[in-house]
C-alpha cells in the first residue's frame, strides 16, 4: 500500500536527519516540518480517510509506531543538544574567581539638578512657590509682553532658535512670569520662581545652546528695591556661605527699571582679589530689577497700585562658582568621572 510505504520511508529518513543536526533551533524546525499541522506525517494521516475500512487498523498502528519513533528520536536529540549548548555557554561565561573584583559605581545626582533643588528649597523657605511653563513659546510671551518689541536690539542679542514664524524656543523663563501675572491679575500678590531649560545660539566654555535658568518674581503693594536686595542676600548666603556679601551694579534690561547686575563676594580670596574674581573681589551671579511699569500694565496690573521685582540667574553659572568648574561643557558631556565628584 502507498501509505504504508510512505510511513516506512519516514521511519528511515527522519531519524537519519535528526542524527546530523547540531542545534536546537534546527531540530525544532524539523519537528514542525514532520509532525506539525502541515507536516509530512500529518499529510499521510489525512489520506487514511480514502482507505478500505479493513486496511485502516494496520495503517493506523504503523502511523502511531512511526510517530512514537520520531518523537523519541527528537526528544533524545534535544536533550543531548541542550546539554552540549549549556556546557558551551558555561565555558564562555565562566567566572574566574582569581581576578580582582569590579567596583560597582552608584548613581549620583547631577550637579545642575543639585543646584536647582538647593535653590528651590531656599526660595520655598522664603515664601516662594514654583511655577512652570512651556519651552516652546510665542513671540508675544517671550518678547513683547516683556517690553521687547519686534525691532528691539535685545532680540538680536539673545540670538534665538525660531521654529516657525511667531514661535521660538524660549530664551528665558520670564514668559512663565507673564503667564502667571495674566492668570492672577489685576491685583493678586505674586511670589514665584520659575526654574527650567532655555535656548540660545551660544556654544563655548561659558555658554551652551541649552542651559538652565531660575527666575523669580514678586508683585505686591509697597514692594521696593530694598526687598529685592534682602531676598538676594539671603539666597547668596544660603547658597555660597554665611559670610558672603552682595552688591548691585546699575545695568539695563528691557523688562525691569531700574535694573542691576548682582555680584557676590569672591569665595576663593574672601574679597581681597584673585584670579577667579579678576582682582576685583566680586563675581557676577545674576541680573535683577524692579518690574517695568509697561510689563505690569500689559499683564493687567496697575503700576500705580502695585510694584514688583524680578531676578534671573543661570544655574550653570551658579554651579560653576559653587563647585569651581572652569568649563560649562563639563556639565553636558556625561563623563562619570566628573559627575561622581559631586
Amino acid at each position: 500500500m502507498e501509505l504504508m510505504e510512505k510511513l516506512r520511508h519516514l521511519s528511515e529518513v527522519i531519524p537519519a536527519k535528526i542524527a546530523v543536526l547540531d542545534n536546537v533551533a534546527a531540530l525544532e524546525e524539523l519537528r514542525v516540518s514532520v509532525l506539525g499541522k502541515k507536516g509530512e506525517l500529518t499529510a499521510i494521516l489525512r489520506g487514511m480517510g480514502a482507505l478500505n475500512p479493513t486496511d485502516r487498523p494496520r495503517v493506523g498502528q504503523l502511523a502511531n509506531e512511526v510517530r512514537d519513533q520520531i518523537e523519541a528520536a527528537l526528544e533524545d536529540k534535544k536533550t543531548a543538544l541542550t546539554a552540549t549548548e549549556l556546557v558551551h555557554k558555561q565555558q564562555q561565561e565562566r567566572i574566574d574567581v582569581t581576578l580582582p573584583g569590579r567596583q560597582i559605581y552608584h548613581a549620583h545626582v547631577h550637579p545642575l539638578s543639585r543646584i536647582i533643588d538647593e535653590a528651590t528649597e531656599i526660595f520655598l523657605g522664603l515664601g516662594f512657590s514654583v511655577a512652570e511653563g512651556p519651552e516652546i513659546e510665542s513671540e508675544y510671551y517671550n518678547f513683547e509682553a516683556l517690553n521687547v518689541p519686534p525691532l528691539h536690539p535685545a532680540r538680536d542679542m539673545q540670538d534665538s532658535f525660531y521654529l516657525r514664524e511667531g514661535w521660538v524656543m524660549r530664551t528665558q523663563t520670564s514668559p512663565v512670569q507673564v503667564r502667571v501675572m495674566q492668570a492672577l491679575s489685576p491685583h493678586h500678590p505674586i511670589r514665584i520662581i520659575s526654574p527650567g531649560k532655555v535656548y540660545r545660539r551660544d556654544d563655548d566654555a561659558t555658554h551652551s545652546p541649552m542651559f538652565h535658568q531660575i527666575e523669580g518674581l514678586v508683585i505686591d503693594k509697597g514692594v521696593s528695591l530694598a526687598h529685592l536686595k534682602s531676598i538676594l542676600l539671603m539666597f547668596a548666603r544660603q547658597m555660597f556661605g554665611a559670610e558672603r556679601e552682595i552688591r548691585l551694579r546699575p545695568s539695563y534690561f528691557p523688562f525691569t527699571e531700574p535694573s542691576a547686575e548682582v555680584d557676590v563676594s569672591c569665595g576663593t580670596c574672601g574679597g581681597r582679589g584673585c584670579r577667579v574674581c579678576k582682582g576685583t573681589g566680586w563675581v557676577e551671579i545674576l541680573g535683577c530689577g524692579m518690574v517695568h511699569p509697561s510689563v505690569l500694565s500689559m499683564s493687567g496690573y496697575d503700576p500705580e497700585v502695585v510694584s514688583g521685582f524680578a531676578f534671573g540667574m543661570g544655574v550653570e553659572r551658579i554651579a560653576m562658582l559653587k563647585y569651581n568648574v572652569d568649563d560649562l561643557r563639563h556639565f553636558f558631556v556625561n563623563d562619570y568621572r566628573f559627575i561622581r565628584q559631586f
